[in-house]
């Protein structure tokens, strides 16, 4: 039987619920939801586009500490709260997925933790 390894790193924001960073099975990696939230202050960043930037570095710091990175993303999920964010989260997005652009779903949703603008997962492939 497969073993699953639990991923904790101090570069991305700690679980603010009962879950973990992200889960290692097998060759995956399964990246909880991450906000905006700056993991030296704990705190929110301010705007779609600094939480959509500060989010996606979260989960690049969580794949690295799990033996994976952004090129090795093969899902996101994002949530956001408002549909004409949707510009400027893309902005924000492609700037991180250059080697490829994995499959993806947006989600308008109407609430998010700590009142944020925008949540994003992944699951990624370990290296």
């Amino acid at each position: 039987m497969k073993k699953i390894k639990v991923i904790k790193t101090n570069k991305a924001p700690l679980p603010v619920s009962a879950y973990s960073q992200a889960i290692i099975y097998d060759k995956l990696i399964f990246c909880s939801g991450q906000l905006g939230i700056d993991p030296r202050t704990n705190l929110l960043v301010k705007g779609i586009r600094r939480q959509t930037e500060q989010a996606l570095l979260n989960i690049k710091h969580i794949l690295n500490a799990g033996n994976s990175d952004l090129d090795k993303v093969l899902k996101v999920n994002i949530f956001i709260k408002n549909i004409k964010d949707f510009k400027i989260v893309n902005e924000e997005y492609i700037k991180f997925f250059k080697k490829h652009l994995p499959a993806r779903t947006t989600i308008v949703v109407k609430d998010l933790p700590l009142k944020a603008l925008i949540e994003i997962d992944v699951i990624a492939i370990c290296k």
